[in-house]
């Protein structure tokens, strides 16, 4: 026997559900249930780390054959018969598993051991040779396609060959002879495709079934699934070798999945898909329509009676909603797999509360169990129902939400039409794992077959992507690029809407309008009828109470700062003066960067006074008694001056026709003299203070004078001054020196004391670095993430985004844009390191960010295990940063 150093394989009765890691999850999930006394065909698992050293070599490690062989002869044992023997043969199942589910990624291989000798054994043993044959097609065409590469439309074009000839177009309807005839035929096409025979030792059929699984976790679609879903790729995945159980030995045999609760709506009952006389790849596949779960009460009752006792078992084990595969063989019910199931996202939060409820959970672990990314999608707007559409079909409301876009019918065209900005429904008779990156790119999927356990379903709910399944009136007619349905024909390129809450499809574009969780975040009213808005209430309310970071927002108006404040918002952490010199204010803003003297500059700054002090007395009041952190100018100038090849062509006509404008020249001249090669680290920020005389002593007249206003009127404003882009500390000591002399003169003519911070944006990395020098000058520090990944990065966010990031994503280079999601390592690294610094000089420096990060669900975490004090988002994502900070906060 092995030790434990080296022990790379594992029958089912050695492992359990906490092994993950290494046995990855259908293999430790299937030894839990084997552990629970529950009806598992025997088998045994082959680790991530076979997997991992498998694709670090490109070969097997050299122990692994021995261990295989040795687990491969107790199995043998437990059964009673060999692996492809003659008569009576044993037949595995060969089975991915990766640590995080990848449904449909990787491959699986069904039937291994049956050959031309042993598939005559099962006819007999059976006494049902259409059975046998039927398997050992299913065999050559899985191993044809998944271990010798060969494309698959070769094997389907060979089966409609043969329904065709029988008159059909029904699997069933083929009869022994016509399978017979079938699996010559797919010998054939394995010879002329891939050059060899197909192989008829059983064993050598496990090896290459174990070798192409572990090959197919570096496959397109798996890098793509990973890369989407966030799953690291140097995970590897797990084998499991399985004893087949038969679904499509007879009409009492079959195969299903099961779900211990609606995955679409979370409600309790009995869901899921059955389909008699198939393998499971036929539920998964769509390729025949299932019936419902609740059929089977009247097909094999004993058998759904136990299937119901296990699925109870199960999710009180689990403490969650449980996906599970189950095989019947002539009235047995055997178990396949479980795992935590996938589910949307109002599903996830009426589940979580339905635990608690049932006292299986409680509200802290409630709120680990759902996501920003679930909240977001619940914001999203539905189909108005009062408006008029035209309904032409009805299928399974797989995943909900609305969707409104083009018809397109295939994958290569989604992902070329959304490139180009295009809105795309992906339109297919069922979806397989190669159309991932079409489904993707569209809004919404819609299938002619399948189930809410198909493909399609699994992928989109994982994905969160509104889906309509098995809408059988349609008729999608991928050669002539058309579908069918109610006398309607559309053709690739004409829009559609599909309501995957219901399940509907509509021609034309329907309205779309707020969704009842945006409208609950608006108002606070919770509907007690409306059990999604009961739930989500639920769980921010625990979120609320238990999150340690407060949660601020972006907001530049006075509206922006209302709303934000309906939605939770406890402040303001970037309240952006430069959009307020734009509209009408432009030309002020123009006469002042084309001034040539002191006089008509400070002109120019008093015109803009009142108007800066009225937008900050509106936000002032909107935030009243919360903290507003408001950022003094910080773009280049030239940003408010017309574009400079515009302005070049205006003068140079108006000079043709002998009309020379003057101010145009003038403004011409300002343009080339302002211009620079790289604005992004040019003259803007502090070095505006610094360099323009009375710009920024302007910006803070009005702040405070605002602030003095509304004390006057009885509220109580919190004002935060923000110096941004410093780099250190004299920068800002000069700033703020001019802020103080400010606070003194509107002190003296107000009347009014007021009490207000001076702080600054860490956007640099010298900033970062010297943070404990700025520190002793500055009471707040802002992150400035966006900037701060620029400049670590060395990226012109602007240019770089369009130039190459999307083949960076595409080769892995990056798992996720920076701009996205913080790069930890190393922008977290200067947060980490000035956080540190800062705190180190002044201990209650209170510290947040303020770029677009500060929604970003990861980032969030990030963030409270550094320990600033707040994060800040756009308004729209103020509720996403409330939940995560929430779930940021280990339970108690």
């Amino acid at each position: 026997m092995t030790t434990a150093g080296d022990k790379l394989v594992y029958g089912f009765a050695e492992g359990n559900r906490d092994m993950r890691d290494l046995l990855g999850g259908k293999g430790a999930n299937l030894a839990e249930m084997t552990n629970l006394g529950l009806p598992v065909p025997p088998g045994f698992t082959i680790t991530t780390e076979a997997c991992r050293a498998y694709l670090r070599s490109g070969r097997q490690p050299a122990e692994l054959d021995a261990q295989v062989s040795e687990h491969l002869t107790v199995l043998e044992q437990a059964m009673g018969k060999k692996l492809g023997q003659s008569d009576d043969p044993l037949l595995v199942s060969v089975r991915s598993g990766a640590k995080f589910s990848m449904p449909g990624m990787m491959e699986t291989v069904l039937n291994i051991g049956l050959n031309d000798q042993s598939v005559r054994g099962l006819a007999a043993q059976a006494a049902n040779e259409r059975f046998a044959f039927d398997s050992y097609r299913r065999l050559i065409q899985m191993f044809g396609k998944t271990v010798l590469g060969i494309d698959g439309e070769h094997f389907e074009d060979a089966i409609d060959a043969a329904k065709d000839a029988k008159g059909t177009h029904n699997d069933l309807d083929l009869d022994a002879e016509d399978l017979r005839k079938l699996v010559e035929t797919f010998k054939d096409v394995v010879v002329e495709q891939a050059g060899r025979p197909f192989p008829q030792e059983p064993r050598e059929q496990m090896d290459l079934a174990v070798r192409a699984v572990f090959d197919s976790w570096n496959t397109p679609r798996a890098v793509v699934y990973r890369r989407q879903e966030r799953i690291p790729g140097d995970l590897g995945t797990a084998v499991s070798v399985v004893a087949m159980v038969f679904g499509n030995l007879d009409m009492q045999s079959g195969t299903g999945v099961a779900f211990t609760r609606d995955p679409a709506s979370g409600a309790q009952g009995i869901y899921g898909d059955y389909l008699q006389n198939a393998q499971g790849e036929d539920v998964v596949a769509g390729i025949r329509n299932t019936v419902p779960l609740a059929e089977l009460e009247e097909i094999d009752k004993s058998s759904y009676d136990e299937l119901l006792q296990i699925m109870k078992k199960l999710e009180e084990h689990y403490r969650d909603l449980c996906d599970i595969e189950f095989t019947i063989e002539r009235g047995k019910l055997w178990m396949l797999q479980t795992r935590v199931g996938k589910r949307t996202a109002g599903a996830a939060f009426r589940i979580a509360t339905q635990l608690v409820d049932q006292g299986l959970i409680d509200m802290d672990e409630a709120v680990s169990r759902v996501t920003g990314a679930q909240l977001a999608q619940l914001m999203f707007p539905r189909f108005d129902d009062k408006a008029s559409r035209t309904k032409i079909a009805q299928g399974m409301n797989a995943s909900p939400g609305a969707a409104v876009g083009r018809v397109v019918f295939d994958s290569e065209t989604a992902t070329r039409w959304a490139r180009s900005g295009d809105d795309v429904i992906l339109v297919r008779r069922e979806t397989n794992p190669d159309d991932l990156n079409g489904m993707i790119a569209a809004k919404g999927i819609l299938t002619s077959r399948g189930g809410k356990t198909s493909h399609a379903a699994v992928v989109a709910r994982g994905m969160g992507k509104t889906c309509v399944c098995g809408a059988e009136s349609v008729v999608v007619d991928t050669r002539n690029r058309t579908l069918r349905a109610k006398g309607t024909e559309l053709r690739e390129g004409d829009v559609i809407s599909i309501d995957g809450t219901t399940g509907e499809v509509f021609a034309g574009a329907v309205p779309v309008v707020d969704s009842p969780v945006v409208r609950y975040f608006e108002d606070g009213a919770v509907e007690e009828s409306d059990d999604l808005v009961v739930a989500v209430d639920r769980i921010m309310r625990h979120a609320d109470g238990a999150r340690r970071m407060v949660v601020r927002a972006n907001a530049d108006t006075a509206e922006d700062a209302a709303r934000a404040r309906r939605f939770g918002a406890q402040g303001i952490g970037l309240c952006r003066t430069e959009h307020m010199f734009l509209g009408d204010r432009r030309k002020l803003v123009e006469r002042l960067i084309l001034a040539e003297d002191d006089g008509t500059r400070e002109k120019q700054l008093d015109e803009l006074l009142p108007l800066q002090r009225e937008d900050f007395v509106g936000v002032l009041e909107a935030m009243d008694g919360l903290p507003v952190t408001i950022r003094l100018l910080d773009p280049p100038l030239h940003e408010f001056l017309p574009d400079i090849t515009e302005l070049s062509v205006r003068v140079a006509v108006a000079e043709a026709k002998g009309e020379p404008r003057e101010n145009d020249l003038r403004m011409l001249q300002a343009v080339h003299r302002l211009h620079e090669q790289n604005p992004m680290l040019g003259l803007r920020g502090v070095r505006l203070g610094v360099v323009i005389p009375g710009l920024f002593e302007m910006q803070s007249r009005a702040i405070l004078e605002a602030a003095a206003a509304r004390i006057d009127a009885g509220g109580v404003p919190r004002v935060e001054i923000m110096v941004p882009l410093v780099a250190n500390v004299q920068e800002f000591e000069t700033v703020k020196h001019n802020i103080i002399q400010v606070a003194r003169e509107v002190r003296a003519s107000t009347g009014v004391h007021l009490e207000f911070l001076v702080g600054t944006m860490i956007e640099l990395p010298r900033a970062a670095l010297t943070a404990d020098q700025i520190a002793d000058a500055a009471e707040f520090f802002s992150f400035g993430t966006n900037d701060l990944t620029q400049t670590t990065w060395g990226f012109s966010r602007d240019d770089v985004e369009a130039a190459f990031f999307s083949a960076y994503l595409e080769q892995g280079i990056f798992g996720i844009s920076p701009f996205e999601s913080l790069d930890v390592e190393g922008v977290g690294e200067l947060v980490a390191i000035a956080v540190e610094k800062g705190r180190s000089r002044r201990p209650g420096l209170k510290l947040g960010v303020c770029g677009e990060h500060g929604g970003d669900p990861d980032s969030v975490h990030f963030f409270d295990r550094v320990g600033l004090d707040y994060v800040s988002c756009s308004p729209f994502r103020v509720p996403v940063a409330r939940l995560e900070a929430g779930r940021a906060v280990p339970p108690a």
